[in-house]
């Protein structure tokens, strides 16, 4: 479904993303995991557009994206999450979620003031999906409450309720437990599973490791910009380079050099 070929990414004499290639296959559940400052929110603003690619492809259902603009890439089919949750604080749950539909409504300002049949034909529509997936995600009786008022994780489902009302093909999801306590992840898995199950592909980028080796299919890591592993949970998380990516390497007297350093 998506294939990626050497996609790299300089900021100066920075290299974010070097060189990176992987693919996603349809109805998988796909981890980015890696260390902070690994390059992971870099690779996923590449896939959307809000970055160029220096160099590389990126192929979606066997048409390339690399270089469109974020809007042209949504409309292909795929949507998204940010690390930094991004929701009109004091407007109602539910409009936050109707404004994920913008780019697939056609109706303009002035059908809208006229009332024509079309308008109100669309604007039925955005409402009804946008209570579904609020339903979906757990929120159907937030849905008039200010987006502010929810609790951090609860914050975090209107988002993905909001990346969810277009329908995409695939859905990246960016640290989507992050500041969650363990009942609350227990609860954006099992989402995470439900939202696979009618037939989303997701790709999240996660620090949580143990949720993401209970959860994804296959997992890639990525240190300093560069995929030093990408197979199944099972052996990604025996392998010698990503344990020393995460904890450090020990030297022959037994001292533990932090990765960071």
């Amino acid at each position: 479904m998506l294939k990626i070929e050497g996609i790299m990414k300089r900021f100066g004499g920075l290299i974010a993303v070097d060189q990176v290639s992987l693919q996603v296959n349809q109805g998988e559940i796909f981890g980015l995991i890696g260390p902070n400052g690994a390059g992971k929110t870099t690779f996923f603003n590449i896939l959307t557009g809000i970055y160029k690619p220096d160099a590389g492809t990126i192929m979606f259902e066997g048409e390339p994206i690399h270089g469109l603009k974020p809007y042209r890439i949504a409309k292909s089919g795929i949507s998204r999450t940010f690390q930094n949750i991004r929701l009109l604080k004091e407007e109602s749950v539910l409009d936050n979620v109707k404004l994920g539909m913008f780019g697939k409504t056609s109706s303009g300002l002035w059908a809208a003031i006229l009332g024509l049949r079309t308008a109100k034909e669309e604007e039925a529509f955005v409402h009804a999906e946008s209570q579904r997936l609020l339903e979906l995600v757990g929120l159907a009786d937030f849905e008039q409450l200010e987006a502010g008022s929810l609790s951090y994780g609860n914050q975090r489902r209107v988002e993905i309720a909001r990346a969810l009302v277009v329908r995409p093909k695939m859905l990246l999801l960016d640290e989507p437990t992050a500041g969650m306590n363990a009942e609350e992840v227990q609860e954006m898995t099992a989402l995470i599973r439900k939202i696979r199950q009618n037939g989303t592909t997701v790709i999240l980028i996660e620090h949580n490791v143990t949720m993401v080796t209970g959860l994804c299919d296959r997992i890639a890591v990525l240190d300093h910009g560069v995929k030093i592993a990408d197979d199944i949970p099972e052996v990604v998380i025996s392998n010698q380079e990503v344990i020393e990516a995460y904890i450090g390497k020990v030297d022959v007297e037994g001292v533990t050099h932090s990765a960071a350093n």
